[in-house]
C-alpha cells in the first residue's frame, strides 16, 4: 500500500503565497486566529514524513534561526512539523542540516517521492515547495491538494503564484471548512486534465 501525499499550501484569494518581501502583510497576511492555529496543530497530531524542496527548506531554517519566541514562525504547529522526520530533495544541500531529523535525497524529485510513497509507513506531506510539488502533481504523485485561502487580495504585492507553474487539473473536493470566520481550507483530489474532455458548449 502506497503512502498518501498531501501538498499543503497557503494562498491569497488571487492565488499568491505570503513571503517575506511581499509588501507589509506579514505571516498569514495578518489574518490568523485561534481556530486556524489550533486546527493546524491538530492536523499534525498524526505522524507524517515531511517532504521539502531545497529552497523552501532553506527558507524555513533561516526564518527559524532569525526568529524569537512569539513570532509566527514559532507557532506550535510549525514546531510540531519541525519535529517530524523530513526528506529534502536537493542536489545542492549537504549536511549537517539544522533540522532534528532531516535527510537529503539527491536525484529526480519524481523518482525520490515515488520511492518514498512505496516505502513510507506514514503519510507524506509537503508545505510550500512549489516547483517540487508542481512536478509531483504532473507525475500523478500528489493525492491531496490542501489550499488554505486567506481573505486578502494581493494584486499589487503578490509575487509568487502558488499554482501558477502547475499543469491543468480537474479537482474533486474532499473536505472543506471555514476557520476564524473567513479563512477557507479546501482539500481536493487532483486529476491531470486531459485535453478535449471539457463539457463546454
Amino acid at each position: 500500500m502506497t503512502a498518501t501525499y498531501t501538498f499543503d499550501v497557503f494562498s491569497s484569494l488571487d492565488g499568491y503565497g505570503s513571503y517575506g518581501g511581499d509588501g507589509d502583510w506579514g505571516g498569514y497576511w495578518g489574518k490568523q486566529g485561534p481556530e486556524l492555529l489550533e486546527h493546524r496543530l491538530r492536523s499534525f497530531d498524526a505522524e507524517h514524513r515531511m517532504v521539502f524542496g531545497a529552497t523552501t527548506f532553506r527558507q524555513f531554517v533561516e526564518m527559524l534561526a532569525s526568529s524569537s519566541e512569539g513570532d509566527d514562525v514559532r507557532d506550535p504547529w510549525v514546531t510540531r512539523m519541525r519535529a517530524m522526520p523530513a526528506t529534502v530533495v536537493s542536489s545542492t544541500l549537504d549536511g549537517p542540516l539544522d533540522w532534528p531529523d532531516a535527510t537529503v535525497a539527491q536525484g529526480d524529485a519524481v523518482d525520490v517521492v515515488g520511492r518514498l510513497k512505496q516505502e513510507s509507513d506514514v503519510p507524506l506531506r509537503s508545505h510550500g515547495s512549489l516547483s517540487l510539488n508542481w512536478a509531483l502533481m504532473a507525475a500523478g504523485l500528489v493525492d491531496r491538494v490542501q489550499v488554505t485561502i486567506f481573505p486578502v487580495i494581493t494584486g499589487r504585492t503578490g509575487t509568487v503564484p502558488v499554482l501558477g507553474g502547475a499543469a491543468d487539473f480537474d479537482l474533486e473536493l474532499l473536505e472543506h471548512r471555514t476557520l476564524d470566520g473567513d479563512i477557507q481550507e479546501l482539500i481536493y483530489r487532483p486529476t491531470l486534465h486531459v485535453s478535449g474532455t471539457g463539457t463546454g458548449a
